[in-house]
Protein backbone atom coordinates (compact mmCIF):
# COMPACT_ATOMS: atom_id res chain seq x y z
CA UNK A 1 0.00 0.00 0.00
CA UNK A 2 1.56 3.22 -0.81
CA UNK A 3 0.97 6.53 1.41
CA UNK A 4 1.57 10.19 0.61
CA UNK A 5 4.00 11.62 2.54
CA UNK A 6 3.54 15.13 3.01
CA UNK A 7 6.48 17.72 1.93
CA UNK A 8 5.64 20.11 4.49
CA UNK A 9 6.90 18.63 7.39
CA UNK A 10 8.17 21.38 9.62
CA UNK A 11 10.20 20.14 12.57
CA UNK A 12 12.09 22.76 13.80
CA UNK A 13 11.60 24.86 17.18
CA UNK A 14 12.83 28.39 17.36
CA UNK A 15 13.16 29.24 20.91
CA UNK A 16 12.70 32.15 22.16
CA UNK A 17 15.52 34.24 24.38
CA UNK A 18 16.26 34.04 27.62
CA UNK A 19 15.23 37.75 27.71
CA UNK A 20 11.64 37.62 26.57
CA UNK A 21 11.04 34.42 28.14
CA UNK A 22 11.77 36.25 31.43
CA UNK A 23 9.81 38.86 30.59
CA UNK A 24 7.12 37.13 28.84
CA UNK A 25 3.24 35.98 31.02
CA UNK A 26 3.60 32.65 30.11
CA UNK A 27 7.98 32.05 30.38
CA UNK A 28 7.99 28.61 29.40
CA UNK A 29 6.12 24.85 28.58
CA UNK A 30 5.69 24.29 31.79
CA UNK A 31 3.62 27.01 32.91
CA UNK A 32 1.78 26.89 29.75
CA UNK A 33 0.47 23.24 30.45
CA UNK A 34 -0.19 24.12 34.58
CA UNK A 35 -3.02 26.87 32.84
CA UNK A 36 -4.00 24.32 30.65
CA UNK A 37 -4.71 22.14 33.20
CA UNK A 38 -6.22 24.18 35.84
CA UNK A 39 -8.57 25.16 32.35
CA UNK A 40 -9.41 21.43 32.05
CA UNK A 41 -10.02 20.11 34.77
CA UNK A 42 -12.55 23.32 36.54
CA UNK A 43 -13.15 25.73 33.07
CA UNK A 44 -16.29 27.36 34.52
CA UNK A 45 -13.84 28.60 37.87
CA UNK A 46 -10.61 29.05 35.27
CA UNK A 47 -12.98 31.49 32.62
CA UNK A 48 -14.40 32.84 36.21
CA UNK A 49 -11.07 34.03 37.62
CA UNK A 50 -9.83 35.82 34.27
CA UNK A 51 -13.11 37.42 34.32
CA UNK A 52 -12.61 38.92 37.48
CA UNK A 53 -8.99 39.40 36.70
CA UNK A 54 -9.14 41.81 33.07
CA UNK A 55 -13.01 43.09 33.82
CA UNK A 56 -14.12 45.72 36.03
CA UNK A 57 -17.67 45.04 36.59
CA UNK A 58 -20.30 47.60 37.80
CA UNK A 59 -22.09 45.18 38.80
CA UNK A 60 -20.33 41.23 39.90
CA UNK A 61 -21.61 38.10 38.45
CA UNK A 62 -22.65 35.61 40.02
CA UNK A 63 -23.74 32.73 36.92
CA UNK A 64 -20.52 32.10 35.42
CA UNK A 65 -22.39 29.71 32.65
CA UNK A 66 -25.77 29.73 31.82
CA UNK A 67 -25.33 26.46 29.16
CA UNK A 68 -29.11 25.83 29.00
CA UNK A 69 -30.18 26.67 25.36
CA UNK A 70 -27.22 25.38 23.31
CA UNK A 71 -25.87 26.95 20.89
CA UNK A 72 -26.66 30.45 22.68
CA UNK A 73 -24.75 30.34 25.75
CA UNK A 74 -24.69 33.21 28.55
CA UNK A 75 -21.74 33.97 29.91
CA UNK A 76 -21.74 36.02 33.34
CA UNK A 77 -25.36 36.97 31.98
CA UNK A 78 -25.72 38.42 35.50
CA UNK A 79 -22.86 40.56 36.05
CA UNK A 80 -23.63 44.46 34.46
CA UNK A 81 -20.51 46.19 32.69
CA UNK A 82 -19.65 49.32 29.72
CA UNK A 83 -16.65 48.02 27.59
CA UNK A 84 -15.48 51.63 27.14
CA UNK A 85 -15.05 52.44 30.46
CA UNK A 86 -13.21 48.98 30.76
CA UNK A 87 -10.87 50.04 28.01
CA UNK A 88 -10.60 53.99 28.88
CA UNK A 89 -11.98 55.33 32.17
CA UNK A 90 -9.86 52.35 34.27
CA UNK A 91 -6.86 53.39 32.85
CA UNK A 92 -6.98 57.29 33.04
CA UNK A 93 -5.90 56.95 36.84
CA UNK A 94 -2.56 55.20 36.35
CA UNK A 95 -1.93 56.43 32.52
CA UNK A 96 -3.75 59.25 31.11
CA UNK A 97 -0.70 60.14 29.13
CA UNK A 98 0.33 57.15 27.74
CA UNK A 99 -0.26 57.05 23.97
CA UNK A 100 -3.13 54.35 23.07
CA UNK A 101 -3.62 54.79 19.18
CA UNK A 102 -0.40 55.56 17.41
CA UNK A 103 -1.81 56.22 13.20
CA UNK A 104 -0.02 57.15 10.14
CA UNK A 105 -1.53 57.86 6.96
CA UNK A 106 -0.65 57.23 3.42
CA UNK A 107 0.08 60.81 3.23
CA UNK A 108 2.50 60.59 5.96
CA UNK A 109 0.20 62.10 9.24
CA UNK A 110 0.92 60.54 12.04
CA UNK A 111 -1.02 60.99 15.09
CA UNK A 112 -0.57 59.74 18.87
CA UNK A 113 -3.39 59.48 20.75
CA UNK A 114 -3.17 59.05 24.42
CA UNK A 115 -5.79 57.61 26.56
CA UNK A 116 -7.11 60.78 27.71
CA UNK A 117 -7.09 62.53 24.87
CA UNK A 118 -9.04 59.13 23.52
CA UNK A 119 -11.37 59.16 26.56
CA UNK A 120 -12.05 62.81 25.76
CA UNK A 121 -12.62 62.53 21.69
CA UNK A 122 -15.22 58.96 22.61
CA UNK A 123 -17.13 60.92 25.13
CA UNK A 124 -17.41 64.24 22.92
CA UNK A 125 -18.75 61.66 19.93
CA UNK A 126 -21.06 60.11 22.30
CA UNK A 127 -22.86 62.79 24.01
CA UNK A 128 -23.07 63.74 19.62
CA UNK A 129 -24.55 60.87 18.68
CA UNK A 130 -27.10 60.97 22.22
CA UNK A 131 -28.14 64.54 20.63
CA UNK A 132 -29.09 62.44 17.24
CA UNK A 133 -31.21 60.54 19.59
CA UNK A 134 -29.51 57.41 19.23
CA UNK A 135 -29.77 55.30 22.28
CA UNK A 136 -29.44 51.80 24.00
CA UNK A 137 -29.97 48.81 21.77
CA UNK A 138 -30.05 50.88 18.40
CA UNK A 139 -27.74 49.50 15.58
CA UNK A 140 -25.33 51.81 13.85
CA UNK A 141 -23.64 51.06 10.54
CA UNK A 142 -19.66 51.96 10.59
CA UNK A 143 -18.30 52.09 7.17
CA UNK A 144 -15.25 54.53 8.00
CA UNK A 145 -11.25 54.97 6.50
CA UNK A 146 -9.10 53.21 8.67
CA UNK A 147 -8.10 56.15 11.10
CA UNK A 148 -8.29 56.94 14.74
CA UNK A 149 -11.86 58.30 14.36
CA UNK A 150 -13.71 54.79 13.74
CA UNK A 151 -12.06 53.65 17.24
CA UNK A 152 -13.96 56.58 18.34
CA UNK A 153 -17.20 56.00 16.94
CA UNK A 154 -17.17 52.10 17.49
CA UNK A 155 -16.28 52.63 21.38
CA UNK A 156 -18.90 55.94 21.41
CA UNK A 157 -21.45 52.81 20.52
CA UNK A 158 -20.42 51.11 23.32
CA UNK A 159 -20.06 53.42 25.63
CA UNK A 160 -24.20 54.39 25.36
CA UNK A 161 -24.40 51.08 24.98
CA UNK A 162 -25.36 51.39 21.02
CA UNK A 163 -24.94 48.38 19.09
CA UNK A 164 -22.27 48.71 16.18
CA UNK A 165 -21.36 47.22 12.74
CA UNK A 166 -18.54 48.30 11.09
CA UNK A 167 -18.74 47.11 7.32
CA UNK A 168 -14.96 47.53 5.25
CA UNK A 169 -14.55 50.09 3.42
CA UNK A 170 -13.76 48.58 -0.18
CA UNK A 171 -17.12 47.14 0.27
CA UNK A 172 -20.10 47.94 -2.70
CA UNK A 173 -23.23 50.09 -2.25
CA UNK A 174 -24.69 46.27 -2.76
CA UNK A 175 -22.99 44.66 0.11
CA UNK A 176 -23.26 47.68 2.19
CA UNK A 177 -27.52 48.13 1.21
CA UNK A 178 -27.44 44.39 2.64
CA UNK A 179 -26.30 45.03 5.83
CA UNK A 180 -27.84 48.21 6.49
CA UNK A 181 -31.33 46.21 5.83
CA UNK A 182 -30.40 43.13 7.75
CA UNK A 183 -29.34 45.28 11.09
CA UNK A 184 -32.38 48.11 10.38
CA UNK A 185 -29.88 50.62 10.83
CA UNK A 186 -30.92 53.76 12.56
CA UNK A 187 -27.81 55.51 11.65
CA UNK A 188 -24.56 55.06 9.43
CA UNK A 189 -21.35 56.73 10.32
CA UNK A 190 -19.03 57.59 7.21
CA UNK A 191 -16.17 59.52 5.91
CA UNK A 192 -16.16 61.45 2.47
CA UNK A 193 -14.05 59.42 0.79
CA UNK A 194 -11.17 56.90 1.94
CA UNK A 195 -7.77 56.72 0.94
CA UNK A 196 -5.77 53.31 -0.30
CA UNK A 197 -2.79 53.60 -2.06
CA UNK A 198 -3.26 55.94 -4.77
CA UNK A 199 -6.71 55.35 -5.11
CA UNK A 200 -9.56 57.54 -3.41
CA UNK A 201 -12.64 55.35 -2.56
CA UNK A 202 -15.99 57.80 -2.64
CA UNK A 203 -17.53 56.03 0.78
CA UNK A 204 -20.45 59.04 0.97
CA UNK A 205 -21.58 58.34 -2.26
CA UNK A 206 -21.32 54.72 -1.65
CA UNK A 207 -23.50 55.10 1.49
CA UNK A 208 -26.04 57.92 -1.16
CA UNK A 209 -26.53 54.53 -3.73
CA UNK A 210 -27.05 51.81 -1.13
CA UNK A 211 -29.29 54.06 0.70
CA UNK A 212 -31.17 54.63 -2.34
CA UNK A 213 -31.92 50.57 -3.06
CA UNK A 214 -34.89 50.31 -0.93
CA UNK A 215 -36.12 49.26 2.63
CA UNK A 216 -33.66 51.80 4.31
CA UNK A 217 -36.19 53.92 6.40
CA UNK A 218 -34.95 52.80 9.66
CA UNK A 219 -31.41 55.12 8.81
CA UNK A 220 -32.67 58.50 10.27
CA UNK A 221 -29.16 60.00 10.67
CA UNK A 222 -25.85 59.86 8.30
CA UNK A 223 -22.66 61.21 10.06
CA UNK A 224 -19.79 62.18 7.75
CA UNK A 225 -16.05 62.70 8.74
CA UNK A 226 -14.32 64.95 6.58
CA UNK A 227 -11.10 62.85 5.53
CA UNK A 228 -9.93 64.36 1.91
CA UNK A 229 -12.37 67.30 1.63
CA UNK A 230 -13.56 66.23 -1.50
CA UNK A 231 -17.49 67.06 -2.73
CA UNK A 232 -20.32 65.16 -1.57
CA UNK A 233 -23.76 65.44 -1.94
CA UNK A 234 -25.79 66.38 1.17
CA UNK A 235 -29.41 65.70 2.35
CA UNK A 236 -29.92 68.15 5.18
CA UNK A 237 -32.84 65.76 6.84
CA UNK A 238 -30.24 63.38 7.20
CA UNK A 239 -27.08 64.17 6.85
CA UNK A 240 -24.80 65.88 9.54
CA UNK A 241 -20.62 66.92 9.53
CA UNK A 242 -18.74 64.87 12.24
CA UNK A 243 -16.91 68.23 13.30
CA UNK A 244 -20.27 70.00 13.45
CA UNK A 245 -21.83 67.90 15.92
CA UNK A 246 -19.06 67.12 18.50
CA UNK A 247 -18.51 71.00 18.56
CA UNK A 248 -19.58 72.13 21.88
CA UNK A 249 -19.83 68.72 22.76
CA UNK A 250 -18.95 68.36 26.96
CA UNK A 251 -15.92 65.98 27.42
CA UNK A 252 -17.81 63.78 30.01
CA UNK A 253 -20.19 61.08 29.53
CA UNK A 254 -21.59 58.74 32.21
CA UNK A 255 -20.46 55.02 30.78
CA UNK A 256 -24.25 52.93 29.89
CA UNK A 257 -24.25 50.16 32.61
CA UNK A 258 -25.46 47.00 30.67
CA UNK A 259 -25.90 43.52 30.96
CA UNK A 260 -23.29 41.09 30.11
CA UNK A 261 -25.45 39.52 27.43
CA UNK A 262 -26.00 43.09 26.00
CA UNK A 263 -24.66 42.93 22.20
CA UNK A 264 -21.39 45.00 21.87
CA UNK A 265 -21.62 44.64 18.02
CA UNK A 266 -22.85 42.65 14.89
CA UNK A 267 -20.42 41.58 12.13
CA UNK A 268 -21.20 40.17 8.87
CA UNK A 269 -19.31 37.48 6.71
CA UNK A 270 -18.64 38.93 2.91
CA UNK A 271 -21.96 36.72 1.67
CA UNK A 272 -20.20 33.93 0.17
CA UNK A 273 -23.20 32.35 0.14
CA UNK A 274 -25.29 34.54 -1.63
CA UNK A 275 -26.23 36.79 1.79
CA UNK A 276 -24.62 37.88 4.39
CA UNK A 277 -24.57 36.30 7.82
CA UNK A 278 -24.98 38.71 10.76
CA UNK A 279 -22.54 37.11 13.76
CA UNK A 280 -23.63 38.68 17.32
CA UNK A 281 -21.16 39.44 20.16
CA UNK A 282 -22.21 40.12 23.72
CA UNK A 283 -20.23 42.05 25.96
CA UNK A 284 -18.77 39.89 28.39
CA UNK A 285 -17.72 36.78 27.38
CA UNK A 286 -15.93 38.33 24.23
CA UNK A 287 -14.54 41.54 26.32
CA UNK A 288 -12.92 37.81 28.74
CA UNK A 289 -11.60 36.33 25.84
CA UNK A 290 -10.36 39.03 24.20
CA UNK A 291 -8.27 40.59 26.73
CA UNK A 292 -6.62 37.06 27.96
CA UNK A 293 -5.81 36.51 24.13
CA UNK A 294 -4.14 39.41 23.86
CA UNK A 295 -1.85 39.42 26.82
CA UNK A 296 -1.47 35.60 26.72
CA UNK A 297 -1.06 34.36 22.65
CA UNK A 298 0.76 37.84 22.01
CA UNK A 299 3.08 37.87 25.44
CA UNK A 300 1.95 41.80 25.33
CA UNK A 301 4.22 43.50 28.61
CA UNK A 302 3.82 46.90 29.67
CA UNK A 303 5.20 49.40 27.02
CA UNK A 304 4.88 46.97 23.89
CA UNK A 305 3.96 48.67 20.94
CA UNK A 306 1.24 46.42 19.13
CA UNK A 307 0.87 46.46 15.07
CA UNK A 308 -2.05 44.33 13.74
CA UNK A 309 -2.02 44.98 10.19
CA UNK A 310 -5.78 44.37 9.83
CA UNK A 311 -8.48 46.64 8.65
CA UNK A 312 -10.97 47.37 11.78
CA UNK A 313 -13.73 46.26 9.27
CA UNK A 314 -12.81 42.32 9.91
CA UNK A 315 -12.73 40.47 13.64
CA UNK A 316 -8.99 40.56 13.98
CA UNK A 317 -9.34 44.71 13.42
CA UNK A 318 -12.25 44.42 16.33
CA UNK A 319 -10.53 42.31 18.88
CA UNK A 320 -6.66 42.98 18.02
CA UNK A 321 -6.71 46.89 17.50
CA UNK A 322 -8.91 47.91 19.56
CA UNK A 323 -10.59 45.88 22.14
CA UNK A 324 -8.26 43.56 23.88
CA UNK A 325 -5.17 46.23 23.58
CA UNK A 326 -6.92 49.24 25.05
CA UNK A 327 -8.59 46.75 27.67
CA UNK A 328 -5.18 45.93 28.35
CA UNK A 329 -3.77 49.35 28.29
CA UNK A 330 -1.33 48.81 25.36
CA UNK A 331 -0.24 50.95 22.58
CA UNK A 332 -1.86 50.26 19.56
CA UNK A 333 -0.62 50.86 16.18
CA UNK A 334 -2.87 51.86 13.10
CA UNK A 335 -1.97 52.33 9.55
CA UNK A 336 -4.28 53.94 6.38
CA UNK A 337 -3.37 51.93 3.00
CA UNK A 338 -1.61 48.96 1.92
CA UNK A 339 1.66 47.09 2.80
CA UNK A 340 3.01 47.98 -0.63
CA UNK A 341 2.57 51.60 -0.79
CA UNK A 342 4.68 53.72 -1.74
CA UNK A 343 6.84 50.99 -2.00
CA UNK A 344 7.15 47.40 -0.50
CA UNK A 345 9.45 48.59 2.24
CA UNK A 346 6.38 49.84 4.01
CA UNK A 347 5.98 47.06 6.61
CA UNK A 348 9.68 47.30 7.80
CA UNK A 349 9.74 51.04 7.38
CA UNK A 350 6.81 51.20 10.41
CA UNK A 351 8.24 48.19 12.43
CA UNK A 352 11.69 50.53 12.34
CA UNK A 353 10.11 53.93 12.91
CA UNK A 354 7.93 53.20 15.75
CA UNK A 355 9.95 50.30 17.63
CA UNK A 356 7.23 48.13 16.98
CA UNK A 357 7.67 44.80 18.91
CA UNK A 358 4.27 42.66 17.69
CA UNK A 359 3.78 42.13 14.60
CA UNK A 360 0.33 40.64 14.04
CA UNK A 361 -0.55 40.24 10.33
CA UNK A 362 -1.73 38.03 7.00
CA UNK A 363 -0.08 35.10 5.30
CA UNK A 364 -1.43 36.44 2.46
CA UNK A 365 0.24 40.12 3.21
CA UNK A 366 3.85 38.04 3.84
CA UNK A 367 3.19 36.25 0.21
CA UNK A 368 2.37 39.40 -1.24
CA UNK A 369 5.78 40.86 0.10
CA UNK A 370 7.69 38.04 -0.46
CA UNK A 371 7.07 38.82 -4.66
CA UNK A 372 9.14 41.48 -3.96
CA UNK A 373 12.06 39.71 -2.64
CA UNK A 374 14.33 41.20 0.22
CA UNK A 375 15.53 44.19 -1.07
CA UNK A 376 12.69 46.21 0.76
CA UNK A 377 14.04 44.73 3.84
CA UNK A 378 17.58 45.18 3.72
CA UNK A 379 18.46 48.32 5.56
CA UNK A 380 16.18 48.19 8.08
CA UNK A 381 17.01 46.73 12.00
CA UNK A 382 14.03 45.52 13.18
CA UNK A 383 15.19 44.61 15.68
CA UNK A 384 12.38 45.85 17.96
CA UNK A 385 10.47 42.81 16.95
CA UNK A 386 9.96 40.17 19.34
CA UNK A 387 6.94 38.23 18.47
CA UNK A 388 5.39 37.17 15.33
CA UNK A 389 1.79 36.01 14.54
CA UNK A 390 -0.48 35.05 11.38
CA UNK A 391 -4.00 35.36 11.12
CA UNK A 392 -6.63 35.08 8.52
CA UNK A 393 -6.30 31.77 7.11
CA UNK A 394 -3.23 29.30 7.47
CA UNK A 395 0.54 30.12 7.20
CA UNK A 396 2.49 28.25 4.66
CA UNK A 397 6.36 27.07 5.76
CA UNK A 398 7.79 29.16 2.97
CA UNK A 399 5.80 32.28 4.02
CA UNK A 400 7.01 31.81 7.85
CA UNK A 401 10.13 30.71 7.21
CA UNK A 402 10.53 34.33 4.85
Amino acid sequence: MTTIESVLNETRVFQPSSDFSQRANIPDIKTYQVLCKEAEQDYLGFWAKQARNHIIWHQPFTSILDNHEPPFYKWFSDGVLNVSYNCLDRHLSTQADKVAIIFESDSGEVTKTTYEELHRQVCQFANALKNQNITKGDRVIIYMPMRTEAVVAMQACARIGAIHSVVFGGFSAKSLHERIVDAGAVAIITADEQVRGSKHNPLKDTVDQALNMGDTDSVKHVIVYRRTGAAVSFNSDRDVWWHEIVQQQSVDCEPEWVSSEHPLFTLYTSGSTGKPKGVEHTIGGYMVYTAYSFLNVFQYTPNDIFWCTADVGWITGHSYIVYGPLLSGATSLMFEGIPTWPDAGRFWDIIDKYKVNILYTAPTAIRSLMGFGLGHVHGHKLDSLKVLGTVGEPINQEAWNW
